[in-house]
């Protein structure tokens, strides 16, 4: 009897150690990706995840329209974007 006790123990243990090494700082990192592209507005530079360097032009309710160059404007949904930069000398913000 006690040795099944032993290895259920060693299995919820197995599952417990997984959860706390891979899959909650997975969700962490989706928490502050979501919340840094939910305060994203108007006139913030970006990279999408294609590499693109952009700045926002247009927020819409699902997606973002980018301007890449003068004249040249994109429709991107808002899970494509990488990163938010900062203006000093085009610094990165790793949220």
């Amino acid at each position: 009897m006690q040795e099944s006790y032993i290895g259920i123990i060693y299995i919820v243990g197995l599952f417990a150690l997984l959860w706390f090494l891979m899959i909650r700082p997975q969700q962490q990192r989706q928490k502050k990706h979501q919340e840094m592209v939910k305060n994203l507005g108007v006139n913030d530079d970006i990279v999408t995840a294609g590499g693109l360097y952009a700045t926002i032009v247009k927020v819409k309710e699902d997606s973002f329209v980018i301007r890449v160059a003068d004249n040249v404007r994109i429709e991107i949904l808002k899970h494509a974007i990488s990163q938010k930069r900062t203006p000093e000398v085009g610094e990165f913000v790793k949220e």
